[in-house]
């Protein structure tokens, strides 16, 4: 697996899936396998495009849930080709959802992968219907625990403020988080 910052890596064609991705809990997992197989089918790389702080990090001073090296590592273990780590600054979040299109171009993507809330681009004016008008999108829906409940960050984040932490490895699907091993 290869890592490059954003507008770095150009690709002939591949197959991408973009977000966050903090805490890599199983609806992340969920997705990134997905875009692995499709691109596997496809025989084309798979790229995970990622951000460095997490969004909500950056705007709301929400907990990072996985540090780059061991989202890295994580990304690593899913049989990624290629990790965009885009730095994730007031600059970045300025840029229009049509500068993220074109960047994206760049890595010629035959599917991007997203997860059913997906938006970008400043105010998050970038939306699903906004994205398919240029490549083709497939749309992996939300993953649910046992308890019927859909697997997010923010309720990670949640259940770690009440130390839940057997339901906070069940949401992971793995053993520990960022420096909390448990």
């Amino acid at each position: 697996m290869k890592i490059y910052n954003n507008s770095e890596l150009k690709l002939d064609s591949s197959i991408v899936t973009i977000g966050a991705f903090d805490g890599l809990h199983r609806g992340h997992q969920s997705l990134i396998k997905q875009a692995v197989k499709s691109a596997k089918q496809a025989r084309v790389p798979s790229v995970v495009y990622t951000f460095n702080p997490p969004p909500r990090v950056l705007f709301q001073n929400k907990q990072v849930l996985t540090t780059v090296p061991e989202k890295v590592e994580l990304l690593n273990g899913l049989g990624i080709d290629y990790v965009i780590l885009a730095n994730f600054n007031h600059a970045y979040a300025a840029r229009g959802a049509l500068e993220f299109i074109q960047e994206l171009y760049e890595i010629q993507p035959k599917e991007v992968i997203v997860g059913p809330d997906f938006t970008f681009g400043k105010e998050k004016l970038g939306n699903l219907h906004f994205l398919s008008q240029y490549f083709q999108v497939t749309v992996t829906p939300f993953v649910h625990c046992k308890k019927g409940k859909i697997i997010s960050s923010s309720r990670i984040r949640k259940l770690m403020e009440r130390n839940e932490m057997e339901q906070v490895k069940d949401l992971l699907g793995r053993k520990g988080l960022g420096i909390l091993n448990f």
